[in-house]
C-alpha cells in the first residue's frame, strides 16, 4: 500500500447524493445501471454508469443515498457519458455493494 498525504487526500471530492432515477444499461459491455443523482445545489444533477447489478435493481436505487467522487473527469462508458463515481466495497464473491450513509443527511454534503 503507497501512502498519500493529507493534501492528496483532500482533492478528492467525495460527496453525498440521491439518486433521481436508475435505468438497466444493457449495452454495456459488462452488466451495469445507468444513474441520475442529485447533489444539491452546488453540484446539481450527474449521471453515471455502475456494475452494480449483482445486488441492485433501478427500481431499488431511486431515493436510496450514496457516496460518489464528483471531481473526476467525465468518462465515456460506451454511449454513455459518466461524470461521476459512486463508491462501493466488494462482497466476498467481489460483487460491489454501494457506500452510503446509515441515516439520511442533506444532498452534497462532503466526506470528512
Amino acid at each position: 500500500m503507497s501512502e498519500i498525504s493529507f493534501n492528496d487526500f483532500l482533492k478528492v471530492d467525495v460527496r453525498v447524493g440521491t439518486v433521481l432515477r436508475a435505468e438497466p444499461y444493457p449495452e454495456a459491455r459488462k452488466p451495469a445501471i445507468k444513474l441520475w443523482i442529485d447533489f444539491g445545489d452546488e453540484i446539481g444533477e450527474k449521471k453515471t454508469s455502475a456494475q452494480i447489478t449483482a445486488h441492485y435493481q433501478p427500481e431499488t436505487l431511486v431515493g436510496r443515498q450514496v457516496m460518489a467522487v464528483v471531481n473526476f473527469p467525465p468518462r465515456q462508458i460506451g454511449k454513455f457519458m459518466s461524470e461521476v463515481l459512486v463508491l462501493g466495497m466488494p462482497d466476498e464473491n467481489g460483487e460491489v455493494v454501494l457506500v452510503g450513509p446509515d441515516q439520511t443527511v442533506p444532498v452534497g454534503g462532503r466526506l470528512h
